[in-house]
């Protein structure tokens, strides 16, 4: 009765896919500078792996930065297709290889917009550290999490709604527009993990990196009122940097 109920008030004040997780605030900017800034001196000359690169654009972008090497990771792929054919018309193509595993270790990982999707994050998490040379630096940045306003991504018709309707409500009305037969919110194209600021830390620390950095970046008309007791709801992206130590702890 209820998920009816919420079915029909979906139907109502959504009658299509919402556009607000489309990714126009970066239209003409660069998204990799504006997640991770100050990036460039750290791939400079270096071997760096997008993990999760999706269309390549940050691969493009890394290669005409300066890194010695960049390896676009993802299990797509049609993206690693459309990602090569984009580094060939960028004449970047020589500096750059798309992939969908990695054997040979890289200096430097880079992961964007990734860790609220990721089915297994504690498990890719450990992927990234047996890929990694020792010494080497692990810059992380994504966002929303689970309880921002949006966090729900284009479940999030209305701020929190992924929060306060059922998800059996949201995935019907979901069915509307996709016909992949998903049934949860795992199992929608790309993902949703339900990542909480809480969850990534705990996965952090179960981890063998060294945490050099984790930063919560506030939404930004949301400033003032963000602290420790609000953050889970008013944090607009989470960054981090971690690092593979170079010998191991005893």
């Amino acid at each position: 009765m209820l998920v009816a109920l919420e079915y029909r008030l979906l139907c109502r004040i959504a009658p299509q896919l919402p556009a607000k997780m489309g990714g126009g605030a970066y239209a003409g900017k660069s998204k990799l500078r504006i997640l991770l800034p100050g990036i460039e001196a750290k791939i400079k000359d270096r071997v760096v792996l997008d993990f999760g690169c999706g269309p390549g654009a940050e691969v493009k972008e890394m290669a005409l930065l300066g890194a010695k090497r960049v390896i676009g990771l993802d299990i797509s792929a049609k993206w690693l297709q459309f990602a090569q054919k984009e580094a060939e018309q960028a004449g970047v193509a020589a500096k750059c290889e798309f992939v969908t595993s990695v054997s040979n270790p890289v200096e430097v990982i880079v992961s964007l917009d990734s860790f609220e999707h990721f089915a297994e994050p504690e498990a890719v998490l450990q992927t990234m550290y047996s890929v990694l040379a020792p010494g080497g630096s692990v810059f992380i940045s994504f966002g929303p999490t689970w309880y921002h306003p949006l966090g729900g991504h284009l479940f999030s018709v209305f701020p929190w709604a992924h929060i306060l309707l059922k998800e059996e409500a949201l995935i019907r009305w979901r069915a509307q527009f996709k016909s992949d037969g998903a049934r949860r919110f795992g199992e929608v194209e790309g993902g949703l993990n339900q990542m909480t600021i809480r969850r990534f830390q705990e996965i952090l620390k179960r981890s063998a990196f060294a945490v050099e950095r984790l930063e919560l970046v506030p939404i930004r008309r949301s400033k003032p009122l963000h602290n420790r007791m609000t953050r889970e709801f008013l944090t607009a992206v989470v960054r981090c940097e971690l690092r593979k130590p170079l010998t191991l702890a005893r």
